[in-house]
């Protein structure tokens, strides 16, 4: 998240372009909770009546302002998409794709006639299987339309040129969240790998394995997934950028993996001439290569029937369905109630996540910028933007433990920061994808061949660098270190992360510090390790990365301490990055809110100075609740702390934040001078 806010947010002229008389202070106070201290406990004083009176609802695994703007936004949507599924639409246009998308999915009467018929040709495939040779092509024809095998294929930008794209492999296969769900003999991991069986075995049962047949089955595939866990990397390996980086020529891989039938797996792909890979694990290749050599054939069937069912669950019948749900909702999530139809047709058509456009994101993202995100909204995010950008150039010239050489370098890259805000400017083609209003399964299939054959067909082609990774009605912001760049869509810009009614404190420390956690990630952990260009490559002195190394460390060993759940304590180099990112966010959105102000006094809005209010606004972001099943799933698979710790964890290292609220020794949120962490 991240940049910092501007004059041109300044009260005068938000007062007169709205036509108030005043602005608001931005804080919901019947969220606060009046007898906590804010100085024992930012988080719990700001959201604490709310925390105590809210439910989750039922058919979510948490709740909080991040999903009280999805929900928003996902309704909006769905009015759009009705409206557009009620109307005759010219064929090809996106209008019609959309409108007949909607409506293939909630035929569900012809969805229940069809059974499992619309999937057996893929089924049939995969029961034909009689050699290790086609069970490697499979992998690679079941990757093209989103079925899961051991290996993930993909298409990136190659890391240390990003002028170019590079294919990926990299390591997958698994049907519970991480690896440690297989390796941890914890109650609840044990309970979770017990559900998974039983989740298979029902698969295989609905698609006509005899019931005995299926439960060895089920068992002899949660073996083979325990075998790919024990191969795998473990997350805090896979964010170092240079260990995961070992490109080869496709004609080496057999050095490699020597078992494996390569030619096979790429002619699955449908690349048969492929020069290039990045092999992001290769000690997991190598295992995942002998793994396939001493399973019999006939278990590999079994398991790509069961990936085969469970990523098309979305598309078949109901009893699929809820035994999807059953497993990752209800038992990793511990969600009691399944979504509505309705929900899932937006979620299928829309996407909702980083990396996940849905069926037809960016057609329907337009409709969104085009009834709710207005130019004028655009123009006051580019004012903040270049606000915080200024103020963290300034925040690199003081540093006190880098030096000057690296310093300038760090200022050449911040200076080649590209800005992306609301909706990209040029917008997806979908002239390609045949969509048809009778054909459920056929549409979510060609969709994803549809998505594959975009990706493949970057290969050999410049780096786009105006493509978006996330559509507009995301609510979620990224940085990409090997484009350099920040984006911000249109869903994010809204209460209570940017009221345009409020004084420009709740601003900055809401989006503000967004803005700033996005730009900090150019300088995490990970993002450091790119330059300015977006390439792989060292740029600091080995004295500067030794004292990054070492403030860093301090600040693991913060976050190490909070404990979520009984028992169970953050990684905190798991989720270095984001904390990082926190920390400088608001380090630097606070030193952007003051040169805001020009040197003038902020105004006292409903009894709180303009700092107190900024990290007031800063702590109401973060409110959410969590199930037990989705906060343990969460510190296995979510580099962000949860909001509690994120809301707390940042402003125990500000002096702005002592001083606002006269934080004493003895307080518990006072933290001594010599021992807050500040990293940039």
């Amino acid at each position: 998240m991240k940049k910092l806010a501007v004059i041109a947010l300044g009260l005068s002229g938000l007062a007169s372009l709205w036509g108030a008389p005043a602005l608001e202070s931005g804080i919901d106070m019947a969220n606060a909770d009046k007898s906590a201290r804010i100085q024992d406990d930012l988080y719990l004083a700001v959201n604490g009546h709310w925390l105590a009176t809210t439910e989750i609802p039922a058919d979510k695994s948490n709740y909080g302002a991040f999903t009280k703007l999805d929900d928003q936004s996902r309704d909006r949507l769905l009015a759009l998409i009705q409206e557009l599924a009620a109307k005759n639409n010219a064929p090809g246009t996106d209008a019609q794709k959309v409108g007949d998308l909607y409506r293939s999915f909630m035929d569900e009467a012809r969805i229940e006639k069809l059974g499992l018929q619309p999937l057996k040709a893929d089924l049939d495939r995969v029961a034909a299987l009689k050699s290790l040779s086609e069970v490697a092509q499979a992998f690679g024809a079941l990757g093209k339309i989103g079925v899961e095998s051991p290996f993930e294929f993909g298409i990136d930008v190659d890391a240390k040129d990003s002028t170019r794209y590079l294919a990926v492999i990299s390591q997958s296969g698994l049907g519970l969240p991480d690896r440690d769900y297989y390796l941890e003999n914890d109650e609840r991991y044990q309970q979770a790998r017990a559900a998974y069986v039983v989740y298979v075995e029902k698969l295989l049962t609905l698609a006509g394995t005899a019931p005995a047949d299926a439960k060895k089955a089920a068992k002899a595939i949660l073996e083979i997934e325990t075998t790919l866990a024990k191969a795998q990397w473990a997350r805090v390996d896979l964010r170092n950028p240079e260990k995961n980086y070992n490109k080869y020529a496709v004609t080496k891989l057999p050095q490699l993996a020597p078992t494996f039938p390569w030619s096979d797996y790429f002619q699955g792909l449908g690349l048969p001439s492929l020069a290039q890979v990045n092999v992001g694990q290769p000690s997991f290749v190598q295992a995942a290569a002998e793994l396939l050599v001493a399973t019999p054939v006939e278990t590999w069937k079994h398991y790509l029937t069961a990936k085969l069912i469970s990523a098309y669950a979305v598309a078949l019948p109901a009893a699929y369905q809820t035994a999807h749900f059953e497993l990752y909702d209800k038992v990793l999530g511990g969600v009691p109630q399944d979504r509505a139809r309705t929900e899932k047709a937006v979620a299928l058509i829309s996407g909702a996540t980083f990396g996940d456009s849905g069926a037809l994101g960016f057609s329907v993202g337009k409709l969104y910028v085009e009834k709710f995100f207005p130019p004028d909204a655009k123009a006051r995010m580019d004012e903040l933007v270049s606000n915080l950008m200024k103020a963290y150039a300034t925040s690199i010239k003081g540093l006190t433990w880098m030096s000057d050489a690296t310093k300038a370098k760090a200022e050449e890259k911040l200076s080649k920061y590209t800005v992306k805000i609301g909706y990209p400017e040029k917008w997806r083609d979908y002239s390609g994808l045949r969509i048809r209003a009778d054909d459920l399964f056929g549409n979510v299939k060609a969709s994803r061949e549809f998505n594959y054959a975009y990706e493949i067909g970057k290969l050999g082609k410049p780096v786009d660098r105006k493509e978006w990774h996330m559509t507009p009605q995301t609510v979620n912001a990224y940085y990409s270190a090997s484009t350099n760049e920040i984006v911000f869509p249109a869903a994010i810009l809204q209460p209570p992360f940017f009221n345009v009614k409020a004084d420009d404190a709740v601003n900055y420390g809401g989006i503000g510090a967004v803005i700033g956690h996005e730009i900090s990630h150019g300088f995490d952990d990970q993002g450091s390790q790119y330059d300015g260009d977006g390439n792989l490559k060292v740029w600091w002195t080995d004295a500067d990365r030794a004292a990054f190394v070492k403030l860093t460390k301090q600040l693991v060993a913060q976050y190490a301490a909070y404990e979520p759940l009984p028992g169970q304590h953050l990684n905190g180099e798991f989720t270095l990055g984001e904390n990082i990112a926190d920390l400088s966010g608001l380090a630097i959105a606070y030193k952007a809110y003051r040169l805001s102000l020009n040197g003038k006094q902020a105004p006292v809005i409903d009894g709180f100075t303009g700092d107190q209010r900024f990290f007031m606004g800063w702590s109401q972001v973060w409110a959410r609740k969590y199930r037990d099943a989705d906060m343990a799933r969460r510190l296995k698979v979510d580099p962000h702390s949860p909001s509690q710790f994120r809301a707390n964890g940042a402003p125990v290292n500000s002096d702005a934040f002592e001083k606002a609220f006269d934080v004493k020794p003895g307080d518990k949120m006072y933290k001594a001078p010599a021992e807050r962490i500040r990293i940039w």
